[in-house]
């Protein structure tokens, strides 16, 4: 279901292998979610290859979420369709959610600005 997560600069990016997050596939996904969601503090899910998503899958993406916040983590998104960022708009889960347009900025905005020179 999810891609083996890479890490980029402290960041474990996890890609979709399916081009769909449905009632069939969430339940999977869960499952595929819960070692990354143990081993690492900052997670970016790359939506790019997602074309689809339904009520399961947002309530699976906010499960993850909910389970990253409680552990004083991040995750954010990117890299979405316009059919699921539409989705995510009509439900107005992208004020919920960390969005970004595409890996490089979700990363450089979750590592957050270089530390000043302090000489």
């Amino acid at each position: 279901m999810i891609t083996r997560p890479l890490v980029d600069k402290g960041i474990a990016v996890v890609g979709f292998s399916r081009d769909s997050l449905d009632a069939s596939s969430s339940k999977a996904f869960k499952e595929d979610m819960k070692p990354v969601l143990d081993q690492y503090q900052r997670i970016l899910l790359d939506l790019e290859d997602l074309q689809f998503v339904d009520s399961s899958g947002l309530g699976a993406m906010l499960s993850c979420l909910r389970a990253v916040h409680a552990k004083g983590g991040q995750l954010a998104l990117c890299g979405m369709s316009k059919p699921v960022r539409t989705l995510f708009e009509l439900v107005r889960m992208h004020r919920i959610f960390d969005i970004y347009p595409n890996r490089g900025e979700a990363i450089a905005v979750m590592n957050g600005p270089a530390p000043a020179n302090s000489e």
